[in-house]
């Protein structure tokens, strides 16, 4: 094989300086601190300018006071006056709004208060400086002073400042995430299981790098590309390898930075996306979960003219409008393309779909390379074997795998990964943690026990069923106990004998309970939820129906969001509805009737297993078949401690120190500890 030419320029950009931190005080430090001296200013004025228990007299009232010896002290600013009573009962204080002008003219110290304080009526007369003007100006303008300030903080400041994007003016421009360049870390060599997707996206980046060798020879630069998958197959992965691989402006956004609360920002975000990206052409833009914005237009019940549809009017015009000779490419991820409109995915808008689906068994088995670089695996572990028992698994479940196995290896305090804790992390991940606190009295683990055998003999004797993998009745996640099924290569096709099989084994759980328990518990709630789901599938999509035929008599699924009416016709008439149920009704209770047979006729061997279930409390592949056969497994599982024993004994003995006639100082730090 020739070997694959790198088509990606060496990046001649100067790698960024380290900036030296900013010592300076923040922008708006100088703002506040003046804020809050007019608050203090204000605050003062309204303390000065308010007196408690303050009565309002006639300049004669308070000559007639003083004579009485009623008045404490006298201050004279002005034509007005204040003071405070000797008995503060009920007055604290008095004032005088209007002293006669002739009383003051009469001389500077009116002779009538200081001939009083000579008697000692009156203890201290003051003269005040005369502010009245300056007191009322600052009074009148300082609540104008700041209501403007904050008028130009949070009005004047955010028009200045419009060119951010956290203005408060600048909710119609984009909120791209452009990645630099220095911080990309996620390659091509980070991607495994998807490399027909990653061949694809190559050219793509081949394309941006050299667009004069494609266009020689007539071909144009595709407009957009889709990606599309379940959750957790490796499309935002994807995106950001190729962020990582290409030397070209890379703008990313979701599908919900679109959409707020005013009325055509959607539109205009877009406009302001795709402006920036043909001013960086050649660019690539990334729009995540695209099904938020491109859902089938005519949505609403009202009949759909929303906001949501106007920012898919704009993709779509800036995707492929008059103005398209850009070098811009668009990408969109999507778990859900069977709600996008069909404008959007139509060629010259996303020219390519890429599917990404759940990785086969060679590609599990890359994905756990990828993700196990980074941890410290014992020799034992056997990625392949792990590859084959991680079925359906996507590319985030088997990083979740491998992140669970290091964390239990911590919590075990051992030195590396080993094979028990990644398949211990697999169980975790698919069926949820282990709650051995959880106390069962012997009852509910008979009827657990007994309820798992059933399973585990029926997907036994049934060979269209999935073979047994671990039968357990320790409580995991949010069930009692499970019987772990682990197909032997991955199923593409669902055949009849196969789905027959599965629904019969779903049933021989509730049918053990019934025959040994002499009474059935809600535990078959699941089993009997997906049998009939299996059932429903195969009479009304499938075809799998001998009285009813091959027609699909599926109801329209679309929700009321998506554009249609509310008032809608099934696609059969009632008495074919009445037929389909009685035709799923006759699967299941076939289905059943076969798995009472089944346990009836290996009742020796179902006792045996949920006797070993009781007391060993897990199973693996192995104890059950050697159970069907008759073999007691409590001399095997004894032996197998025992080897486990020696083992590890023989383990501690390599780590011991060899004895010499020298003396060496103990090191503390020897020794190794070894999990049970």
């Amino acid at each position: 094989m020739t070997p694959k030419k790198d088509y990606r320029k060496p990046d001649k950009r100067p790698t960024p300086s380290k900036k030296k931190p900013d010592k300076s005080p923040p922008k708006g430090i100088f703002f506040i601190i003046l804020f809050s001296g007019l608050i203090m200013l204000m605050a003062f004025f309204l303390y000065r300018n308010m007196e408690q228990k303050v009565t309002v007299i006639m300049f004669e009232q308070m000559l007639e006071q003083a004579h009485e010896g009623q008045i404490k002290s006298i201050i004279i600013n002005g034509n007005q006056a204040s003071g405070q009573y000797r008995n503060p009962d009920p007055y604290d204080s008095f004032k005088v709004k209007v002293i006669p002008e002739g009383y003051l003219r009469e001389s500077e110290k009116p002779k009538e208060l200081y001939a009083l304080k000579k008697q000692g009526l009156i203890e201290n007369i003051e003269y005040a400086q005369s502010n009245t003007f300056l007191y009322q100006l600052l009074w009148t303008f300082l609540p104008w002073i700041f209501i403007f300030g904050v008028v130009w903080y949070f009005f004047f400041r955010q028009i200045r400042s419009s060119g951010n994007p956290t203005g408060i003016f600048s909710f119609g421009r984009s909120k791209t995430r452009i990645p630099p360049a220095h911080k990309q870390k996620v390659t091509f060599a980070d991607v495994a299981g998807i490399e027909e997707a990653r061949e694809e996206v190559e050219e793509i980046i081949m394309f941006l790098k050299n667009p004069k060798k494609f266009q020689e020879l007539g071909g144009r630069l595709p407009r957009g590309v889709i990606l599309v998958g379940p959750p957790g197959s490796g499309k935002t992965l994807l995106a950001k390898a190729i962020a990582g691989e290409a030397n070209v402006p890379f703008l990313s956004m979701s599908g919900s930075d679109f959409v707020e609360m005013f009325v055509g920002v959607g539109a205009s975000r877009v406009r302001d996306l795709f402006r920036q990206a043909k001013e960086n052409s050649p660019a690539i833009i990334f729009l995540d979960e695209i099904d938020a914005v491109g859902r089938q237009r005519g949505a609403g019940l009202g009949g759909g003219h929303d906001e949501r549809e106007q920012t898919l009017n704009a993709i779509l015009v800036e995707m492929d409008g008059f103005d398209t000779d850009t070098g811009v490419i668009v990408i969109a991820a999507t778990n859900r393309p069977d709600v996008l409109d069909s404008a959007l995915l139509r060629p010259g808008r996303f020219d390519r779909q890429i599917d990404i689906s759940l990785p086969d068994i060679k590609g599990r088995e890359a994905i756990l390379k990828v993700h196990a670089r980074k941890v410290k695996l014992n020799k034992s572990v056997d990625l392949k074997k792990l590859a084959n028992i991680t079925p359906m698994f996507s590319g985030a479940d088997l990083e979740a795998v491998i992140n669970e196995a290091a964390l239990l290896a911590v919590m075990k305090k051992k030195e590396s990964v080993d094979m028990s804790d990644l398949e211990e992390s697999r169980d975790k991940v698919r069926w949820g943690r282990q709650k051995r606190s959880r106390v069962m009295d012997e009852e509910d683990k008979k009827v657990t026990a007994y309820h798992e055998s059933g399973h585990a003999l029926a997907a036994y004797f049934i060979p269209e069923a999935e073979k047994v993998h671990k039968v357990t009745i320790v409580p995991r996640g949010s069930y009692l106990g499970a019987t772990m099924q682990m197909p032997e290569k991955d199923r593409y096709h669902m055949h009849k004998k196969y789905l027959l099989g599965t629904i019969t084994v779903f049933f021989a759980g509730r049918v053990a309970e019934e025959i040994f328990c002499d009474d059935i518990s809600a535990g078959a709630q699941s089993d009997i939820k997906q049998a009939t789901h299996l059932a429903r599938m195969m009479v009304c999509e499938w075809g799998m129906s001998e009285k009813l035929g091959p027609i699909s008599y599926t109801d329209s699924e679309e929700h009321l969001f998506l554009g249609r009416e509310i008032s809608r016709t099934k696609p059969h008439s009632e008495a074919t509805a009445l037929a389909i149920d009685q035709e799923i009704k006759d699967i299941l209770m076939k289905c059943y009737e076969r798995a009472k047979k089944l346990i009836a006729d290996n009742k020796d061997a179902c006792q045996r297993m949920a006797q070993a279930l009781m007391k060993h409390e897990t199973l693996n592949t192995s104890d059950v078949t050697n159970i069907v056969k008759g073999i007691d497994i409590d001399l095997i599982k004894e032996k197998e401690n025992n080897d486990q024993k020696k083992e590890s004994a023989a383990k501690t003995d390599k780590t011991k120190p060899e004895k010499s006639s020298t003396p060496t100082p103990p090191d503390k730090e020897s020794g190794t500890t070894v999990s049970k």
